[in-house]
């Protein structure tokens, strides 16, 4: 035997022992299963000579092959989502039943009417001070917020803690949350329905906090909240009332940060309107 064919039966053997053979078998198939004696043994054949009689009546007998046997999955759940309505009406109930902020967000938790949930990494409720006089709401998570669990951490996030800074408030001092408190996938716009379902929680966060001053990041936000069908260069920078079950609060629309970021130019536009907010912030301190 030469080098060569010494190194392709190595390689062989190699290749059987990665495939998972661990027995040789003879060049001729045996029925192993048939309770037949003498066909077994007239089946066996070791290169054309059949096997000595002794031989095989000595050899313990064949094990019959058994499959093994596998655990049985457990069963999924195809129960079909809940239709809009029904989710709608599910989150009404739900939201009314919370007494604290700390209820809103176990309660948010566990609602499974919105579809958004089951992409989204985790929850972002809010951020900020609960007893802040002035809340600030935008439209969804992105993607650094849905990694984070808090509202405007990224860029945008960036920004806007800086505007606030710019007339005095930080994150001690305010509130902020969303529309919807699920990342839409792939950061695309919530839809109508997804914002008519999570609308009964944040309407609930907002009375729950009830501030001095409510802002709305934007043209969903504005829209949802302040019920205008208005685009956000027509409405921001104008004072409308947001009515709680308790009280009516003085709401502002102003422009998202993520938009800022895209025209900086527009930030003269907001400058303005924060200089509102910190008038009305004035106002209702000395109410």
């Amino acid at each position: 035997m030469n080098g060569n064919h010494a190194r392709e039966i190595a390689a062989l053997l190699s290749f059987y022992q990665d495939a998972g053979v661990d027995a040789l078998l003879n060049e001729h198939p045996v029925d192993r299963l048939s309770e037949n004696p003498a066909a077994r043994i007239k089946a066996s054949v070791t290169d054309g000579a059949p096997v000595v009689a002794s031989q095989q009546q000595n050899a313990p007998a064949p094990r019959a092959f058994s499959p093994p046997t596998r655990e049985p999955k457990p069963r999924v759940s195809l129960a079909p989502p809940p239709s809009p309505e029904a989710a709608e009406m599910a989150a009404r109930n739900a939201a009314a039943g919370a007494a604290t902020l700390g209820e809103l967000r176990a309660i948010l938790e566990r609602f499974e009417g919105c579809a958004l949930r089951a992409t989204a990494t985790q929850l972002v409720f809010g951020d900020g001070n609960p007893q802040a006089r002035a809340m600030f709401v935008g439209e969804a998570p992105g993607r650094d917020e849905d990694l984070a669990g808090l509202p405007f951490v990224g860029r945008s996030g960036k920004l806007l803690d800086r505007m606030m800074a710019a007339i005095g408030l930080d994150r001690r001092s305010a509130y902020i949350a969303n529309i919807v408190p699920w990342r839409p996938p792939g950061n695309r716009t919530p839809t109508p329905q997804e914002s008519a379902i999570c609308l009964p929680f944040i309407l609930r966060q907002i009375e729950l906090v009830d501030p001095d001053v409510l802002v709305c990041l934007g043209a969903p936000s504005a829209q949802t909240l302040l019920k205008s069908r208005e685009g956000i260069l027509k409405i921001r920078g104008r004072w409308f009332t947001h009515r709680t079950g308790a009280r009516e609060i003085p709401a502002l629309a102003t422009l998202h940060p993520a938009y800022l970021l895209r025209q900086p130019l527009q930030k003269r536009l907001a400058w303005r309107d924060f200089l509102e907010i910190k008038k009305g912030l004035a106002q209702a301190a000395r109410a």
